[in-house]
């Protein structure tokens, strides 16, 4: 896998993060929102991402969808680079499956990219995630902190 995004004058930050899909596909439709900025900060190489397939196939999904790209004028090529980002310079954590936590199934595999990918933040808009005590406190063995946009952004700028 090649390394994170790095540019000149910048040090390699080691936190490492899984952002989930509803993330990336809000920095694709508003280019100036928080998700905007977290996917800009991680091209400049601020944090390191840890993904799975199923989660690189949801985003996928998500962005292809009709009514998603003829709402908000999406291209192929707007779509495609994003998915290269993601493919060539992020970190893919095997899934085994093995994860059955949400209330939301669908949501299985974030978790277990998290674990399987040892993160430390699950960057999440998601309620049934970040509202779901058991599902904090199950990640948190894991030491996997599941944090807001606004507040990952802060912590990477601090550090």
């Amino acid at each position: 896998m090649p390394p994170p995004l790095k540019r000149e004058g910048k040090p390699s930050v080691a936190v490492r993060a899984v952002i989930d899909t509803n993330v990336w596909v809000s920095s694709i439709l508003n280019p100036t929102g928080r998700p905007a900025m977290l996917r800009k900060a991680f091209e400049e190489g601020a944090f390191h991402v840890v993904i799975s397939e199923p989660l690189l196939e949801e985003i996928t999904d998500v962005l292809s969808r009709p009514k998603i790209k003829s709402k908000h004028e999406l291209t192929d090529d707007d779509i495609e680079e994003l998915l290269t980002l993601l493919d060539e310079h992020t970190e893919y954590a095997l899934l085994s499956g093995d994860v059955s936590i949400c209330t939301d199934k669908d949501d299985d595999f974030v978790i277990e990219t998290a674990i399987k990918g040892k993160a430390e933040y699950l960057v999440t808009g998601d309620g049934d995630i970040k509202l779901d005590k058991d599902v904090v406190a199950f990640l948190s063995k894991y030491g996997v902190t599941v944090i807001s946009i606004p507040n990952f952004l802060n912590l990477i700028e601090k550090a």
